[in-house]
């Protein structure tokens, strides 16, 4: 078993488009994990100008196994896809990592161990939200709650088991080429539709809760809004695709704004239909209240507003990517198996 570990080869693959600000720091962390194995660190390029690249030529030329790739695409889809291809033949774990996170330590030697012990495909992680100016504290604070996440797992999640999605942290190089890797046509939601590809050839999940990522939320209603619109647009995308993936939790935003909306449509003439949109702005409330207490921070008050960006943003962008992008269902070919 020993010398087998010795001898594995891990691609550490960083998809980054102006992360100036963070790229070195992810690079640093990742280099030191007390790691046996071979590892390789692609920070896959999709068009910084804001000094990215430079740093990272500096750090390969400083740290061992630390590449640079250009990823004509922009896509994190495509660049994880195109640094497998040129960086993991001899490769037999993909980690995937992301700029703006903050990793644990031993984070890598930590997801192989799991990868080991659980005789996973994959293994996802939890992210916990954090914020620093008032508005970021706020969304970090309800994305962690039902109301934020609908209870999803990999949000603020605390139990370990085999799920069916989550935060893509490590998985094999072989399961992720035989469930076709990453579909590059996708520009939000590619981890969650290449899931449903990979429970389809029998691949196993594995959600370690005590692997913990911090994550920085946006820092503004704009920049939420477009993030939401974004992750509903990928998501119609996907339950299209694979129309088994969509969960209740996810049924229930679409519906609630379409419903509200046409609540206030019709209000003059049938008053009483007001009371759904007051009923969830009083939850709402209720929940900001909640979170303020907890918290002992008025910040967490910015919590209702946004709850309503991010639900009615992600509704939108779900229902525009139903009437805007055409998807067929996926079938699998004999060749996956």
């Amino acid at each position: 078993m020993a010398a087998e570990i010795v001898s594995r080869e891990i691609l550490i693959v960083i998809p980054v488009l102006n992360e100036a600000s963070h790229i070195e720091t992810v690079v640093r962390n990742l280099a030191q994990d007390g790691l046996s194995e071979d590892r390789t660190i692609v920070v896959a390029d999709g068009g910084s100008t804001d000094g990215t690249p430079d740093i990272v030529r500096l750090l390969a030329k400083e740290i061992d196994g630390v590449h640079l790739l250009r990823n004509p695409q922009r896509l994190q889809s495509a660049g994880v896809n195109l640094a497998v291809r040129l960086y993991g033949a001899a490769a037999q774990v993909l980690v995937r990592c992301d700029a703006h996170c903050g990793y644990p330590a031993a984070y890598i030697s930590r997801l192989i161990e799991t990868l080991d012990e659980c005789k996973a495909d994959s293994v996802v992680v939890p992210m916990d939200s954090r914020g620093d100016g008032c508005l970021q504290k706020a969304v970090a604070w309800v994305s962690d709650t039902k109301v934020g996440s609908g209870g999803s797992a990999h949000r603020g999640g605390k139990q370990s088991g085999f799920v069916d999605h989550g935060h893509h942290a490590a998985m094999t190089i072989d399961a992720f080429r035989r469930a076709g890797g990453y579909d590059e046509t996708f520009t939000h939601n590619e981890d969650a539709e290449f899931d449903c590809r990979l429970r389809a050839i029998g691949g196993r999940i594995f959600l370690d809760s005590d692997i913990r990522l911090s994550y920085r939320p946006r820092s503004s209603f704009l920049s939420l809004a477009k993030q939401y619109f974004n992750y509903g647009r990928g998501r119609s995308r996907t339950v299209r695709r694979h129309p088994g993936s969509l969960r209740l939790r996810q049924f229930l935003v679409p519906t609630h704004v379409a419903l509200t909306i046409c609540a206030i449509v019709l209000s003059p003439v049938a008053p009483v239909l007001l009371t759904l949109p007051v009923a969830y702005l009083a939850i709402l409330a209720l929940t900001a209240m909640m979170i303020a207490v907890k918290r002992r921070s008025i910040c967490g008050l910015l919590a209702l507003p946004a709850a309503v960006v991010m639900h009615f943003a992600w509704a939108l962008g779900f229902f525009w990517g139903i009437l805007s992008i055409r998807q067929t269902t996926w079938q699998m070919t004999p060749s996956v198996s």
